[in-house]
């Protein structure tokens, strides 16, 4: 019973009216094709191809689940035609270079299809998304030979891929990584060892799986500098493509997991199996960062688009369930009873997941920028500060939006009360489904320590100045009587941000001192100071939306309730998101000993 439309609109204020998407395209000569017409008709299309086909097979998917039977998994009934339909419609190429199949289109506009995707149903989305990583790494990394077998097979959708790090015994610390690669006499390499948890590791989408897998060469140093990184196809191939015997990668089993059944997560065993080595030997983390950030981004992508399916849906019921009358006097007195929408409660929970929503989807697209320069810039140099932005960023983005996309699935499931409790309304699948996203490709708690420890604590807080510069630049601009008829509007938005980043690049050096004397402040504060950053840049860009709308509203545009909406959604995210951020900044700032002050044996049951 789960309903899905594509928020074109909304995708296109973003793209036209608050990040100037076609200047930005028209700085690279590559992307002369991707004009308003052409990118309005993908948008279109592939809306049409995620209502009508992916969403249909959502609720159903979960039901079924993938089978495994003696190596060999299935998945749920209409996954494989409509992966074929998405194959036939190009959507695997859009966003690929030319010179391999593919489109050529930006990857920003993959990123619009991906939201699309995966918010009709992500449990499909995960095989043709897994494959986006590893490509982007083989077209990085890879020989010229290693990108003309895999990469035309992986643009063409005719194989998928995957990502294979994690292992029985170690997850985040890849340094535990036993898998072994031994060199064959013919330059390849034997591959040994078992993988865990390898989203879409085995399906019967496509012929083909090329995994991109961790492993340990002999004498290799200990720890993350003794990786190196292979590709390892299930079937083997020979120079032209060609598929031949079985590479001896076989699926031990899939998991039985609480959410996303109809996406396989398989345990992997290698025996031996073929594989090439790709970038430098021992390097192999450092090229695996390239698919890690890439899926991070990804990851992120799923916090709003459970947020989205979470709110479209609880919007419908709240506007036709009846129960009791609203304080403030009936507002439906034809009816036996008000809906539920005419309650304080509920409407807040509304305008938190909305909020959350398109919020996150401002964060996403800002992001999805970054990511064009980085694949398009010419400048080494001008290419390495992108790559900074997006590193600094990437780490908030994932953390962050997965679980505000869980607190808005939740959000849904309260909304319907006992009906959100049962499966046919979808909204305990949506809670179910988006619960990892908040694991995989790093925990909360791992991001955190990204951000605060290695990109805030290790780099002297360079990469914050420069992104808190610009956001007090904006505030600067928006400020001023001269360059923004709209500074009396504005000012509701503008010295709360400009106040919050302020409390932002203190509190950043309170810990950096605090954590100086003990390193355990780090490990305390981490997923605080995250979320904290959080709000802070959501705000930055719920401000930035509501100076677009006031200068929409300027004109004699139509749909003037779409803007109007777009400033009470900005200014009930300043009044009741952002203050957050005082208890964050509270807890965060605490003495790390009220966590660890306790003996082991003192946080038993005894």
């Amino acid at each position: 019973m789960l309903s899905y439309k594509a928020p074109i609109t909304d995708m296109k204020f973003l793209f036209e009216d608050v990040f100037n998407y076609y200047d930005h395209y028209k700085q690279y000569p590559e992307f002369e094709e991707a004009t308003p017409d052409l990118v309005d008709a993908i948008f279109q299309e592939c809306a049409k191809f995620c209502e009508n086909e992916l969403l249909p097979i959502n609720q159903s998917g979960d039901k079924e689940g993938c089978t495994f039977d003696n190596g060999k998994v299935t998945t749920p009934t209409g996954f494989k035609e409509a992966y074929q339909k998405y194959v036939d419609g190009g959507w695997q190429s859009l966003s690929h270079p030319v010179e391999h199949g593919g489109q050529g289109l930006p990857a920003s506009l993959g990123m619009v299809k991906s939201e699309m995707m995966g918010t009709a149903n992500w449990s499909w989305a995960m095989y043709p998304g897994l494959s986006h990583g590893a490509m982007d790494t083989v077209q990085l990394h890879g020989t010229e030979e290693q990108k003309q077998l895999y990469l035309t097979k992986l643009t063409e959708g005719t194989w998928t891929g995957t990502m294979c790090l994690t292992e029985p015994q170690c997850g985040t610390d890849l340094g535990q990584v036993k898998t072994k690669a031994e060199l064959n006499d013919d330059g390849t390499f034997s591959i040994s060892g078992t993988k865990i948890f390898i989203s879409a590791g085995e399906h019967d989408l496509t012929e083909n799986i090329v995994h991109i897998v961790l492993a340990r060469l002999p004498n290799a140093p200990k720890g993350t500098r003794g990786i190196s990184l292979f590709i390892v196809p299930k079937m083997q191939v020979d120079e032209q493509g060609n598929i031949g015997e079985s590479n001896n990668v076989v699926c031990g089993s899939i998991e039985d997991k609480m959410g996303i059944k109809g996406s396989a997560t398989a345990v992997l065993n290698f025996d031996g199996a073929k594989g090439v080595l790709i970038g430098k030997e021992n390097k192999g983390l450092e090229c695996m960062f390239t698919f890690m950030n890439t899926a991070r981004v990804g990851t992120a992508l799923q916090g709003i688009c459970a947020a989205e399916l979470a709110y479209q849906n609880s919007l419908i019921y709240a506007k036709e369930r009846l129960s009791m009358r609203s304080l403030t006097g009936a507002k439906k007195p034809e009816l036996v009873a008000d809906p539920i929408i005419v309650h304080p409660d509920v409407r807040k929970m509304l305008m938190t997941q909305k909020a959350i929503t398109e919020g996150g989807r401002a964060m996403i697209y800002y992001t999805a920028k970054i990511v064009d320069d980085i694949q398009m810039l010419k400048d080494d140099k001008e290419r390495r500060k992108a790559d900074n932005r997006l590193g600094f960023i990437t780490p908030i983005l994932k953390a962050f939006l997965t679980e505000l996309g869980s607190e808005s699935a939740n959000h849904g499931l309260q909304i319907f009360g006992g009906h959100g409790f049962i499966k046919e309304w979808g909204m305990e699948q949506i809670v179910r489904d988006t619960r990892i996203a908040t694991l995989y490709e790093g925990t909360t708690g791992i991001q955190a320590l990204d951000l605060l420890g290695r990109k805030i604590l290790l780099n002297r807080g360079k990469y914050l100045k420069h992104f808190t510069m610009e956001i007090l630049s904006f505030c600067k601009d928006k400020s001023m009587i001269s360059s923004n008829p709209h500074k009396r509007q504005m000012n509701q938005f503008i010295w709360p941000l400009s106040k919050a980043v302020a409390g932002w690049q203190k509190n950043t050096l309170s810990l950096s001192l605090k954590a100086k004397k003990n390193r355990d402040v780090v490990g305390s504060a981490s997923v605080d100071y995250l979320m904290y950053s959080g709000y802070i840049v959501m705000a930055y860009f719920w401000a930035q939306m509501a100076q677009a709308a006031y200068e929409k509203l300027a004109t004699d545009v139509e749909n003037r309730d779409f803007y109007r909406a777009k400033i009470k959604t900005a200014e009930f995210y300043f009044q009741r998101m952002l203050p957050r951020t005082k208890s964050l900044a509270t807890t965060m700032m605490a003495d790390p000993k009220t966590l660890m002050q306790l003996d082991e044996e003192l946080l038993s049951f005894l």
